[in-house]
């Protein structure tokens, strides 16, 4: 299945040719949280929706020679959007979400079906100002997606969007942007609709300001509170209630074509009758080499989340949270933000107004050898056994085309070298994942 993606890809980079911005990382965008036509005899409605479908050829998934699949996702989101008044309006997103069957680890998921469900349906109310000073205030089901999405995301690139159900009160003033929420995340019922009393309760305060004269920069400054019925985290299980304090700051650097985007965070609180003390910390450096012909940039990272030193007892391992976790560990998305380092370079490139192309390369350690390796969604993907640090490396190549204003088209291939310590803790097939990808936005 693998060349028939590579086929596919080529038959993409073939096309076209009108101006598209270059991609940051795939499935980083969320879909239909703003309607994108309007209904002319009634001004105070918009309506839109989203249709994806994207094929998945695996190899060796979970570094397993058996595990070998390929499959079909698909999604159609239909919104629209109501102006009760002056001050507010009424959204409502339904989704229906697919998937032919997928006969890897986990059968299909909760992430990937969801037969018919309401994505998202809330109120919102604004008050004040708009220009000098406004609250707005977000009732019912939403999206939450702050800062470059490392802890809080809607996960776009799953074929299950994420929502939660709560309140947001967002206050506008003095250059800041201050967001407070209490929420609970929606449990996802592949095949009724989902139940907004079960779930982890997500709630906190992120906010915002931009600072400098010329080049402006950004400055990020958040709590985020998990409530959650019951949690593990090598060896130690029970009730969790965890607390993020972080920053993050995205600015120019000096006089120079490069741009960073570093965050940080510390984790306290308890699992159990055991004490939380985890944190991350992330830096990304983007080179701008020329704004003229192919716009080439290069991009260095350097990410590294704690994990713990004992099975058992007090916890080190950090909780990534509900991040977009396809981003930032390579697409494969064996690895995720909990007992890790990862070196990674990449390069992009626009070589023309429709195409983007981009590689990136990833080298991966656990950042403990006595705590399990995790993947994109925190499970767990080898325990903390005897063996090495070394996960692996993993090339990543991506190609996205705009077929038209509303069609675009997106292809990958990933393929994870398998390290010492997977080879010294199970299956050490390397892994290889290719996929197409067609959105159209209406």
């Amino acid at each position: 299945m693998i060349p028939l993606v590579f086929a596919l890809s080529s038959l993409a980079l073939s096309a076209g040719s009108q101006q598209a911005p270059l991609p940051a990382e795939p499935g980083t965008k969320p879909p239909g949280v703003e309607p994108l036509a309007d209904d002319r005899e009634n001004p105070r409605l918009t309506i839109g929706g989203h249709a994806r479908a994207r094929f998945e050829a695996w190899e060796n998934f979970g570094f397993n020679a058996n595990n070998d699949d390929a499959f079909l996702l698909t999604r159609l989101l239909v919104n629209a959007s109501y102006r009760i008044s002056e001050t507010t309006s009424a959204f409502l997103e339904l989704e229906t979400v697919h998937a032919t069957d997928r006969d890897l680890p986990g059968g299909r998921r909760g992430i990937d079906v969801d037969s018919f469900d309401i994505q998202n349906a809330y109120i919102e109310s604004t008050f004040g100002d708009k220009e000098a000073a406004a609250v707005t205030l977000t009732v019912g089901r939403q999206p939450l997606q702050f800062g470059k999405q490392r802890l809080l995301s809607p996960l776009p690139w799953a074929n299950n969007l994420r929502s939660f159900d709560g309140a947001r009160v967002t206050v506008r003033s003095r250059g800041w942007n201050v967001d407070g929420f209490y929420t609970r995340l929606v449990a996802n019922d592949k095949y009724d609709l989902n139940d907004w009393t079960s779930g982890t309760d997500v709630f906190g305060v992120y906010a915002t300001t931009e600072f400098g004269v010329r080049d402006r920069a950004t400055l990020d400054v958040y709590y985020i509170g998990v409530d959650r019925n019951t949690a593990t985290f090598n060896g130690t299980t029970g009730h969790e209630q965890r607390h993020t304090f972080g920053t993050r700051i995205n600015t120019p650097v000096a006089d120079l074509p490069v741009t960073l985007d570093a965050e940080g965070a510390y984790q306290t609180g308890s699992v159990g009758g055991a004490d939380v003390n985890a944190w991350f910390f992330a830096a990304e450096g983007v080179w701008k080499l020329s704004d003229g012909g192919w716009k080439p940039r290069v991009r260095l990272g350097f990410d590294i989340a704690s994990g713990d030193d004992d099975a058992g007892g007090d916890v080190e391992t950090f909780n990534q949270l509900f991040p977009l976790g396809h981003a930032f560990f390579g697409f494969a998305d064996t690895v995720g933000r909990q007992n890790i380092i990862d070196v990674s370079v990449g390069v992009m490139i626009q070589p023309t107004e429709r195409l983007s192309l981009r590689a990136d390369l990833h080298n991966l350690w656990r950042a403990s050898n006595d705590d399990a390796l995790y993947n994109a969604g925190g499970g767990v993907v080898r325990p903390g056994t005897a063996g090495g640090s070394e996960v692996g490396q993993e090339i990543d190549l991506t190609v996205t085309y705009k077929v038209t204003e509303h069609l675009e088209a997106q292809a990958g291939v990933s393929y994870l070298v398998a390290g010492d310590f997977i080879k010294d803790s199970g299956p050490d097939d390397d892994i290889t994942f290719g996929y197409l990808q067609l959105t159209y936005s209406f």
